[in-house]
């Protein structure tokens, strides 16, 4: 986390995120927040509104609150990206489910059954839908 909405007066959220080869969340909505995705370094590939958007370094994608969208790291090596939520609270869900790394070098946690579980869990809690994975791609 580099910024949060203690620091913002609850305007946006800062992250950095790096996503391995293959990585990134199921579709979902986040009926509270809008986000921003900045690649930082790496290849993205983002799919929002049914559009998929492929996003090398450089580019800032928007994904407004209330539209279905997704993220994958379709390349081989990872990536990495800035994501802006606006307003804050997304980081207390991350913090909700999340396990700490030491950096963001650091090799992330297994994807367990039960932390997917905790997930679909949390999420409503947090105003975020999980939706099924879009028809023609792969998940």
């Amino acid at each position: 986390m580099m910024v949060d909405g203690r620091h913002t007066g609850g305007q946006f959220t800062l992250i950095e995120i790096r996503v391995l080869p293959g990585g990134g969340p199921p579709p979902h909505v986040h009926r509270r927040e809008d986000e921003t995705f900045f690649v930082i370094e790496g290849d993205l590939q983002l799919w929002v509104d049914g559009k998929t958007i492929d996003a090398p370094a450089g580019t800032c994608v928007f994904a407004p609150r209330g539209i279905p969208h997704r993220f994958t790291n379709a390349s081989s090596k990872p990536t990495r990206f800035l994501l802006i939520a606006s307003p804050s609270g997304f980081e207390d869900f991350l913090q909700s489910f999340a396990t700490p790394v030491a950096s963001l070098e650091s090799t992330p946690p297994p994807v367990t059954p039960e932390l997917i579980q905790t997930l679909l869990a949390v999420a409503p809690k947090y105003g975020i839908e999980i939706l099924p994975p879009p028809s023609g791609h792969a998940h």
